[in-house]
């Protein structure tokens, strides 16, 4: 079993070989449920990497096209 600390900021410092086994990584969403006198934490689920991959490029368009102009672009063959 691990123990630790609280911080004065109010934060519980994760031991490395927890955060390896769970794969928690900066940023790594945690849920937290109080049950009677414990606390559970548990690791959010991701969501598919097709899903990651639309959140990051959202937005991120150079150019103004119509979906159509957009479609056409995708179905041209390099000849």
């Amino acid at each position: 079993m691990d123990i630790t600390i609280i911080n004065t900021e109010g934060q519980i410092p994760i031991p490395p070989n927890i955060q390896e086994q769970l794969g928690l990584l900066p940023g790594t969403a945690i849920e937290l449920e109080v049950i009677g006198d414990t606390l559970h934490l548990r690791k959010q689920p991701t969501s598919s990497r097709g899903a990651q991959l639309i959140t990051a490029i959202r937005g991120k368009a150079t150019r103004e096209l119509r979906t159509d102009e957009i479609m056409q672009l995708t179905r041209q063959t390099n000849d």
